[in-house]
């Protein structure tokens, strides 16, 4: 391989909440003596970033200035070729693209420009915890339409559940994750052209979170919500970032794609409100080393990395842990592992399971957090020594 996907980083100290935060009390516990960590429950990278990225930051920071400033012209070159290229995405113009502080800044955003306090808004369960937080956290209600598993385990959308839910409750926002976080399903163009039906249907305005749209399997393809038909490209405002693909999160910067001039000019006027939305000229910097041609490149080979992560602990489940099941996820480098049965065989809590791998270092993460309900989440962008490490003391300490 061109890059640098095996090397152990030691991110103590080094600004590593994946890490620093072990034992805090809201984080995993901190080993016991013996083990070393081994960080799995933070959805962040344990790879060095691509080295275009850090020849971008240190090219700017060698000038001594770092005032008030606009975004440059190759800021949105860069996402616009970007979307082209990864995504097949045309007609993609800088108007079409605003700055966000994250992605969930951009949920609450948009929601803040089209909902009254009170509202519900439609989410899928199980669903990505920062989602339930921003929810209840600005004064809205998530109205939750579980996703089921089919008779090969795959995650889909229950459709009839989704319009029964957005009738009775007059929904007209929702939130909709694809990638979906934390399942890992991919939506195919099908299933995306069918909810978004629906929402055309109850004139829903849709929130796309798509920050998982480059870390896909091979062998599948992220489409975009708003390619799907003409309405879905009038009445989505899809969220993008950097961030989970570079890692990137602690320089804060992710944008938006809105097309209809209605919607965009909504949610850039609710995003300058608190007059602190405002981009970081690091963060400009960082996207522009990104999303060149090497950055392109290093995410081809980051996938193949993954996958091979994905396989070997889907594999080493399937051959060691009766009682425990896991669909292989089609996109982001999360597992969501359900221990339902080897819990009820055991006589044990999931507390107690997340404990007894806590202290043998494997920082996994509680999926109750996430809508699970004997779940637990799992982060495999690790170098695959560390990945057989945490699965190797699992099989002889845990389960």
């Amino acid at each position: 391989m061109q890059f640098d996907f095996e090397t152990i980083m030691d991110r103590r100290g080094k600004d590593a909440l994946a890490i620093d935060a072990l034992g805090s009390g809201w984080a995993p516990g901190a080993p016991k003596e013996g083990f070393d960590a081994i960080p799995m429950w933070v959805a962040d990278m344990n790879f060095p970033t691509v080295p275009t990225v850090c020849e971008a930051l240190a090219e700017r920071i060698a000038h001594p200035a770092f005032g008030y400033f606009d975004a440059r012209d190759e800021y949105f070159d860069a996402i616009i070729r970007w979307q082209r290229d990864r995504n097949g995405v045309t007609e993609l113009l800088p108007e079409h693209i605003g700055y966000e502080n994250g992605v969930l800044g951009g949920v609450v955003s948009a929601l803040g420009a089209f909902c009254s306090k009170g509202d519900a808004v439609l989410v899928h369960s199980p669903t990505y915890l920062g989602f339930m937080m921003s929810l209840k956290n600005n004064g809205y209600n998530a109205v939750a339409s579980p996703l089921v598993q089919d008779e090969n385990g795959v995650w889909r959308m229950d459709l009839a559940d989704m319009e029964q839910k957005l009738a009775q409750n007059r929904i007209h926002a929702a939130i909709f994750c694809s990638p979906h976080n934390p399942t890992g399903r991919v939506w195919t163009r099908e299933e995306i052209e069918a909810a978004m039906a629906l929402y055309k249907k109850y004139d829903v305005v849709v929130i796309s979170d798509e920050i998982w749209s480059d870390i896909i399997r091979p062998g599948y393809r992220h489409v975009p919500t708003q390619s799907v038909s003409a309405d879905a490209r009038e009445r989505t405002i899809a969220l993008y970032a950097p961030s989970k693909t570079f890692n990137l999160a602690g320089l804060v910067g992710s944008y938006h794609i809105i097309y209809n001039s209605y919607l965009r000019d909504r949610v850039e006027k609710e995003s300058s409100l608190s007059h602190y939305n405002s981009m970081n000229v690091l963060s400009m910097h960082a996207l522009i080393g990104a999303y060149r041609d090497e950055g392109r490149a290093w995410v081809d080979e980051l996938c193949a990395v993954i996958a091979g992560n994905v396989d070997y602990a889907c594999d080493f489940i399937a051959a060691n842990f009766r009682g425990i099941s896991v669909f292989k996820p089609e996109g982001t480098y999360m597992l969501f592992i359900d221990c339902a049965e080897w819990l009820a065989e055991h006589g044990k809590t999931l507390s107690e399971l997340l404990q007894a791998g806590w202290d043998v270092g494997v920082a996994w993460q509680d999926g109750t957090q996430h809508g699970g309900t004997t779940h637990i989440r799992l982060n495999l962008a690790l170098p695959l020594a560390r990945v057989k490490e945490a699965f190797a003391r699992l099989k002889e300490y845990v389960l």
